[in-house]
């Protein structure tokens, strides 16, 4: 057999064996499809309302669109939510065939393994999620950059309008390549188009709704500061404890000052993505390479949305994919460690959720435990990232290699 039908052999067995075991473990991996993504869109298509344009919603309005049109594979598989996932395999089998071509390049076989495992090892929650659209999208607008940074600029603005994190994506990419006018018209055309739909459908007013409903959350009880409460709920700490919010549908924690830590998160986020942005600016300047300074700040910039962030759903482990995906095709040699970490968050977050996530709302120490490791995890490969960046080599210090990675960046394309 050769790479390249073996490589597709296990695209389809990953892809088959995931979306099956969201109906087989626990915990409703896979609820917010039926539960959430269905009724909207059913409403939609009933001319009941429109979320995000009739009525507020947490996410940006092109979300709405794969939830529609995974109406259109119900006649195959005889429901909405292996229509999801059937919509989902297609979206990644897009993206997937153009990473790995015939299968010649070590680095995007690399890539493309790699990007296999990160699925199988994050579970049904990595599939049955609105952000299982964006990745393809942000994928195949990431390799598409270089060549062609227009398109890849559409590709990743389409994306962010789906589920906001591509943002960092193109944060990056006008950041790294000098054909920043491109990024930035594709950037502007899909935003244009997006946004004349919405105030021409009459709903001018909640256009960017889903930003003021981000930063009114609580602590979401996966992300990485809400530890401290955690621990505290686990000993019993009087005043700290877990809840659910039925507006967010999420769980949530609290405990003492909360509000003061709730208020903090996103300055903070602002900064750290911020600190992040001038580190790659200042590298740019002096002249890195694409395929040197791209990854490196496009991961940086990413983690820092999920370390920093009051929010910490499972389904957030899948935008690493994206940067690391990218710098395998790119310097293949350099990403083999922090592609192992990802892997490693990528399967602690799977035994918190779904598999512990009942003794983890139970307050129990052992999955809180996991849950802990998985975000200390989260922080080193964020550190990584930054250190990497800071690291990487300008054209003033070493102008022989920049050119170089330059054109290594293109023959990996």
């Amino acid at each position: 057999m050769s790479r390249r039908a073996l490589l597709w052999v296990g695209f389809v067995l990953v892809h088959a064996v995931v979306a099956v075991l969201g109906f087989v473990l626990p915990n409703q991996p896979m609820g917010d499809v039926y539960l959430v993504y269905e009724p909207w869109s059913d409403r939609a298509l009933a001319g009941a309302g429109i979320v995000g344009v009739t009525t507020p919603w947490v996410y940006p309005q092109l979300a709405l669109v794969p939830m529609i049109l995974a109406h259109g594979f119900t006649w195959i598989v005889g429901g909405y939510t292996l229509a999801w996932a059937l919509l989902v395999t297609v979206c990644d089998a897009l993206a997937f065939g153009m990473l790995t071509g015939r299968a010649r390049s070590r680095g995007r076989v690399t890539a493309a393994w790699f990007w296999l495992a990160s699925i199988a090892l994050l579970g049904p929650v990595g599939l049955y999620r609105i952000d299982a659209i964006a990745v393809p999208l942000a994928i195949a607008g990431c390799l598409w950059l270089a060549g062609r940074p227009w398109l890849g600029s559409v590709l990743l603005a389409v994306a962010t309008w789906i589920k906001v994190w591509p943002a960092a994506l193109l944060v990056a990419a006008v950041t790294a390549l000098r054909r920043r006018v491109a990024v930035v018209g594709g950037a502007v055309a899909v935003t244009a188009v997006t946004l004349a739909a919405i105030v021409a459908a009459g709903g001018a007013a909640y256009a960017f709704g889903f930003v003021g409903d981000q930063t009114g959350r609580g602590l979401q009880l996966e992300a990485p500061v809400s530890t401290v409460y955690l621990w505290r709920a686990v000993a019993g700490v009087p005043g700290s404890f877990i809840y659910y919010d039925p507006r967010m549908l999420t769980f949530q924690v609290t405990g003492p000052d909360v509000d003061v830590v709730i208020a903090a998160m996103t300055p903070l986020l602002l900064l750290a993505v911020a600190s992040v942005a001038v580190l790659g600016a200042v590298k740019a300047r002096r002249g890195a390479a694409f395929a040197a300074l791209f990854p490196p700040l496009a991961l940086a910039l990413v983690t820092a949305f999920i370390v920093f962030n009051k929010v910490g759903s499972p389904q957030y482990l899948t935008w690493i994919v994206v940067p690391l995906v990218t710098g395998l095709v790119l310097t293949r040699r350099r990403w083999g460690g922090p592609a192992a970490l990802a892997l490693a968050i990528a399967a602690l977050t799977q035994i918190v959720y779904p598999l512990a996530y009942g003794g983890l709302l139970s307050a129990q120490a052992l999955p809180a435990a996991v849950l802990t490791l998985r975000n200390a995890l989260l922080v080193a490969l964020f550190a990584w990232s930054v250190v990497r960046l800071a690291r990487v080599r300008t054209r003033a210090v070493l102008p022989a290699r920049a050119a170089a990675a330059d054109a290594g960046a293109s023959t990996a394309r």
